[in-house]
């Protein structure tokens, strides 16, 4: 009779979201707080070396917000988002392929996540990220959520060095992207235990769709954006996944009243092939990079999706 109230217990229980009390606990979100702290004193960092009217004081048209002396933007016709030259973003580890490549400057594949082309792109990237990341951390602890983030921006790094040799790439938006990929991997890795799951897998594909859209624009590194999302992907399938309902519940049964097995069948084939994709994907893409490979030469529709020229724009630069 005990056995069965507790079986009637655990069915009964809501699954509008999966939170096992004797195990489960909201983590406090400190590691997201931090990384926009990092962020923003790296932004102030990279204007205080910027220095916009002592390097520029004989430009046409003079620096951008005078008030704010050395900390004052380039102008609008060398950037248009309120920040540093391409010049400073490059000393403090910006991505360049060449220096990446040629020069043995491997740890700009991640330095490069930790900066930014200006106010706007700043901005942009923290709001994302505070949305985005707090909630993640609050669900699954700030080691998950912060390997995800890096590894993420990593593996965004290495795609756009890969397909975008003649630029430079700044930005935390591939690893924005990455726990973009690791909320749609949670939500597919744990769908049985979700409620209005149909809604919620349409809302969040229609949000990663949009900003996956308006990387097609000129002059956003799209190639960045792809490669982070898919890096979250698989890692998400790797990290967060969860027990099937009702195991912690369970486990202390007699063995005939027992859950046997703590994920499901399908949570486990996603786990292993999300780990076989993952690391045989960084290895090949590491390889190529640093062979001097360039990824449009084995794809030659690939440039469009980080650029589609039209009759309002170019993407030849």
């Amino acid at each position: 009779m005990a056995n069965r109230d507790i079986e009637r217990g655990v069915k009964n229980r809501s699954n509008n979201y999966y939170h096992e009390t004797t195990t489960e606990k909201s983590w406090t979100s400190w590691l997201i707080p931090v990384f926009v702290v990092a962020n923003v004193a790296m932004f102030i960092v990279t204007m205080y070396v910027n220095d916009c009217p002592k390097k520029n004081s004989g430009l046409q048209g003079g620096c951008v917000a005078k008030f704010l002396g050395r900390f004052s933007f380039q102008p609008t016709k060398e950037n248009p988002l309120f920040g540093p030259s391409s010049s400073t973003l490059e000393k403090l580890g910006a991505l360049v392929w060449r220096k990446v490549v040629h020069e043995h400057q491997g740890w700009r594949l991640i330095s490069c996540i930790w900066l930014h082309a200006g106010v706007i792109h700043l901005l942009a990237n923290m709001l994302s990220l505070v949305f985005i990341g707090i909630r993640l951390e609050q669900q699954f602890g700030f080691l998950r959520v912060g390997f995800i983030y890096l590894l993420s921006g990593f593996g965004g790094s290495i795609m756009s060095a890969l397909f975008l040799q003649n630029s430079i790439s700044v930005g935390a938006s591939g690893a924005l992207f990455g726990l973009l990929g690791a909320m749609l991997s949670e939500l597919l890795i744990n769908w049985t235990i979700y409620s209005n799951k149909a809604a919620a897998l349409f809302t969040l594909v229609i949000i990663i769709a949009i900003n996956l859209a308006v990387g097609i624009l000129p002059h956003v590194d799209n190639f960045a954006h792809i490669g982070g999302f898919l890096s979250g992907l698989l890692m998400g399938f790797i990290l967060l996944i969860r027990p099937q309902f009702g195991w912690f519940e369970r486990r202390h049964l007699p063995a005939d009243a027992r859950i046997r097995t703590k994920y499901k069948s399908y949570q486990y084939c996603l786990l292993i092939g999300a780990t076989i994709l993952l690391v045989t994907g960084f290895t090949v893409a590491l390889v190529m990079l640093f062979k001097g490979e360039n990824g449009n030469k084995h794809c030659s529709w690939c440039h469009y999706l980080s650029c589609v020229p039209t009759s309002k724009w170019d993407c030849g630069n």
